[in-house]
This record gives structure tokens, sequence and C-alpha cells, in this order.
């Protein structure tokens, strides 16, 4: 038992201080880890995003939400377009969501700096927007979806769908200034592990934000209870020990190792769903500026959330202000 009460049947700390966590390194990753990633960024590249400006789908907090669609290697993607009702847009982002899928944006809104857009993408199969013939949509599936190989796994589309997304948001929105071409990017657990895989191999971002980000240090969290989607990786490995060879290929603290923007990271000494270590892993791994702000928990509601959350809210805006011309 933690200070937190709860019915988890496992330690979510898990046995971590804060010491502890700080000292957790990353998987060295394969050999070819680097070009793995830059060939499929370059495959990327080469698709033209077509986006299509959909429905409004809401007015809230002074922004106009759009459905938008558009290609990314692995296919079409959906996503929501938030643009300010009014005045030149100057910052644009990218913004990951969790493994809920994305059913709003206004947790989202407003967004860290004044005069700025963003595209939010939906990752190919979750719900509502993303759905995919084939594809499950509930997270324990999800995650396992053509583990198989790295060249199947359904999490490199997840990848391809933010730079997609940057893409997209570039045709789509006249930003103000070249130097405003730089984009900041945002994500939180699924989207914060995918933010840390996506970024190295993208120019096109200037600073990111991740928030108690999964996929970190696979050999490890593996061996971690936990809730939801990693509990569903963790089972899986355990019953086909070969898939840690592909999921080397998708390790957030390896990628983190070749980040070398501004990162602000947000990790929690207490999370069921996303074991502290791994998400320490990816911070501790960064390669560029970094800043931590840590949480008393995440994926769980505690005393002091929303003040947390708050001063989150308001380091952010600070950090983005700092990094983003």
């Amino acid at each position: 038992m933690t200070a937190f009460g709860h019915s988890f049947g496992g330690d979510p700390g898990p046995g971590y201080g804060l010491e502890d966590l700080l000292g957790v390194g990353a998987p060295g990753g394969p050999a070819d880890f680097g070009g793995f990633w830059r060939g499929r960024r370059d495959a990327a590249a080469r698709v033209e995003p077509r986006p299509l400006l959909g429905d409004v789908v809401e007015e809230r907090d002074g922004f106009r939400v759009h459905e938008i669609f558009y290609d990314a290697l692995g296919g079409r993607c959906a996503a929501l377009l938030a643009l300010p009702c009014d005045g030149p847009v100057r910052h644009g982002f990218v913004i990951g969501h969790g493994y809920g899928g994305r059913q709003e944006v206004g947790a989202d809104l407003p967004l860290p700096l004044p005069q700025s857009a963003a595209v939010l993408p939906i990752a190919p199969g979750l719900p509502a927007l993303g759905l995919r013939p084939g594809v499950p949509s509930d997270p324990d599936g999800h995650v396992l979806h053509g583990i198989g190989s790295r060249d199947t796994y359904l999490i490199g589309d997840c990848v391809a769908a933010v730079w997609g997304a940057a893409s997209a948001l570039l045709q789509l929105v006249p930003l103000a200034t070249p130097e405003s071409r730089r984009l900041g990017y945002l994500g939180e657990s699924f989207g914060g592990g995918i933010g840390a895989l996506a970024l190295p191999w993208d120019d096109r971002f200037a600073a990111a934000a991740l928030t108690v980000p999964t996929f970190g240090n696979h050999p490890l969290r593996c061996t971690l209870p936990c809730t939801g989607s990693g509990a569903s990786v963790r089972a899986h490995v355990r019953r086909h020990p070969e898939a840690l060879d592909v999921l080397a290929y998708f390790d957030a603290a390896t990628a983190a190792a070749h980040l070398r923007i501004p990162v602000l990271s947000a990790c929690a000494l207490f999370d069921p769903a996303v074991p502290p270590p791994g998400q320490f892993a990816v911070h501790n791994a960064l390669a560029g500026p970094r800043r931590l702000e840590v949480l008393d928990a995440g994926h769980f509601p505690y005393p002091g959330e929303p003040e947390q959350r708050r001063h989150l809210g308001q380091v952010t805006s600070e950090f983005f202000a700092s990094w983003l011309r």
C-alpha cells in the first residue's frame, strides 16, 4: 500500500523512490535502430498528405474545431484541427492522445501559447474517427496488432500519423513567419511514448512536452505489474519472448537518446498503468535540454491533482514560450 488507497494488485511505484527513478537507464537498442527510423521518416516524407478540411464539430475556448483527414505512411488518417477564431496564427502544435482515443478536444484547449493552431491526430484504429478495418479499437488488442514484425507493428503507423499531422498542419494553416513553422509537440501517456519515437527524426519540431510517457524501457517494464495496454504487452511477452526483439525498435527510452530538442517531461511516482521506471527512463535518456516535473501519480485520481495539473499547465506555457519563436 502506498500513500494512495487503491485496489491494484501490485505496487504501482513499484518500490522505486525518486532517486532510484532518476537512475533508470535506457536500452541501447538494435544496431540499426536509427537507420530503421530514418528510413521510415524518409518514406513518410514522400507521402503527399492531401489534407481535407471537414466539418466544424465545436467552438470552445476561442477555437473553432474541425475534423480533418490526411494521408500518412500506412494509410489515411483522421484528426481534429483547432484554429483560433480570431487573429493570425503564430504557432503550431501537434498533440497526441492517450489510449482512450480522442472523443473530444476540450482537455487540450486552450493551447500553451496564444495565437496557436493544433492538429490532434487520432491514432490509426482508435475511436472515434481513427477506426480502420481489421485493426482492434480496444487498447489491449491495438497495442499488439502486427507485433510479429517491426515492419507490420501498428505502433509504427501511429508514429507516422504524427509526421503526417505535421505535414497536414503546415499545408492547411498559414503560419505568420518562417521561424514559426517549427512546431511544438505535446503528448500524454500513449501520446507521450509515440512522441518520443516520432520526434528525433523530424526537424520540423522545435520543442516537446511529454507527460507520463509509455513505451519506455520495454525489457524492464515487461517485468513490472501494471494495468491496461501495458499488461497486454507484458502477458504477450511472457508467451512470446521473441517479441522483445520487435519491441526493441519501439522503445521510447531508446529513441529519447536520439532526441536533441528541448523536452519538458512530467513523470509520476505512482502509476498503475504506466510503471514509473519506464516513464523516468524516457526522461533520463533525453539528449537535449530537458526539464522534469514530478507528479504524485498518473492514471489515478489523487489529492492535489488539480493543483499539480494547473502548475504543470503554467510550466508548459512558459516552456514553449522559451523555445518556440
